[in-house]
């Protein structure tokens, strides 16, 4: 493999079940039996299920009525931000001890760059092994890890062996596995693209791989150059320990349908007190303004303004979404109301382009042990 081949070793640690992983282990009482964090009542949505729940086909972003109905004994609980807060950092904490290269996803997953780590131990897979172990040992959960040259493979892998489990992908097994990945398995290809895929008879990423990149490109745009990349074994973004954040956003379901504009209003001023307190918490402001709208139907409507200048105040987030509210008429009642702010005045990360060396396949060369 060229020496200027841009190969890491990277670890992707996912958290098991994370939510309701932690009501277990504060609530001993709950451990083997299925739950859901959040749901609860007529109008609520799971954020998290147990394993246990899973198996009934329990799982996030379902509502809590059909979470019940699929099974019955389903125990709900209430979701607990600060304490899951409080665990992410206990557990980041650990990474750190590896690595100063940590790219947190969110509460419970995260990138580790481990191809220099602290330790100077040669083995990424080992040092998955040992984090693993330790986050059971100082904290009482599982959690299960994905290992590879990048990122997109490391993360693909975590869900392999789940839970409590983790995958090595090696670099001399990286076309193979790519190759034999069911497409729905693919990071980045959701469920309207898998379908699309299917009518086009691309079913693994060897069926993908058979695609120019020109075809990809005229049939999924932007997102066709990534498939042709990725299935190749090409992915060089970097584990970057300080994440850009380009949005932040507060929302609320309502217990009932709101019709009247009136009560709107009085919902999205405590919705825009909320996204302006995150805000000035995040020591930044935003110039786009995006009012979100989910209807009785379950349909969803965005409307969105920019302004000319950063903004953070709640008075003005909140005259914005009055004026997006009342930019078009109403469809039907609304479920649920949520502001979010984009195009945020943080520094705007560098891209990195592929050399016409990174767009040749991976040869297959094992360059250091895994």
């Amino acid at each position: 493999m060229p020496n200027d081949f841009p190969i890491r070793k990277i670890i992707h640690v996912d958290m098991d079940a994370f939510y309701a992983s932690v009501a277990q282990m504060d609530y001993p009482e709950l451990k083997g039996k299925p739950i859901a964090v959040g749901g609860g009542g007529t109008r609520g949505v799971v954020s998290a299920a147990s394993y246990e729940a899973r198996k009934f086909g329990v799982k996030s972003a379902m509502s809590g009525r059909l979470a019940i109905k699929l099974c019955p004994e389903l125990i709900f609980v209430k979701t607990d931000f600060e304490r899951y807060t409080e665990i992410s950092k206990r557990i980041r904490k650990i990474f750190l001890e590896y690595t100063d290269l940590v790219e947190p996803l969110s509460l419970d997953e995260a990138y580790l760059d481990v191809t220099e780590n602290k330790i100077g131990f040669p083995s990424a897979s080992l040092i998955a092994e040992a984090i693993r172990q330790r986050i059971f040992n100082e904290v009482g959960l599982t959690a299960s890890a994905g290992i590879s040259i990048n990122k997109f493979i490391a993360k693909v892998a975590s869900d392999y062996n789940k839970p409590n489990g983790q995958k090595t992908v090696n670099p001399e097994d990286v076309l193979q596995f790519l190759e034999d990945l069911d497409i729905r398995k693919f990071y980045g290809v959701g469920k309207v693209t898998t379908e699309k895929m299917y009518q086009k008879g691309i079913f693994t990423g060897k069926d993908l791989k058979l695609k120019s990149q020109q075809y990809l490109t005229e049939h999924f745009g932007k997102s066709g150059r990534y498939y042709y990349d990725v299935v190749r074994g090409i992915h060089t973004s970097e584990v970057k320990p300080n994440r850009i954040r380009k949005s932040l956003a507060a929302e609320r379901t309502f217990n009932e349908n709101l019709s009247s504009e009136i009560f709107m209003l009085e919902k999205l001023e405590h919705i825009a007190a909320e996204v302006s307190k995150r805000l000035s918490k995040s020591k930044v402001a935003g110039k786009t303004i995006t009012l979100k709208i989910k209807y009785s139907d379950f349909t969803l409507q965005t409307r969105s303004k920019t302004l000319p200048y950063f903004v953070r105040e709640k008075t003005v987030i909140l005259e914005i979404a009055k004026d997006l509210l009342y930019q078009n008429s109403m469809k039907n009642s609304v479920r649920l109301l949520g502001i979010s702010m984009s195009n945020l005045n943080t520094e705007s990360s560098k891209t990195t382009q592929p050399t016409n060396l990174e767009k040749k396949s991976v040869s297959i060369q094992l360059k250091f042990g895994f």
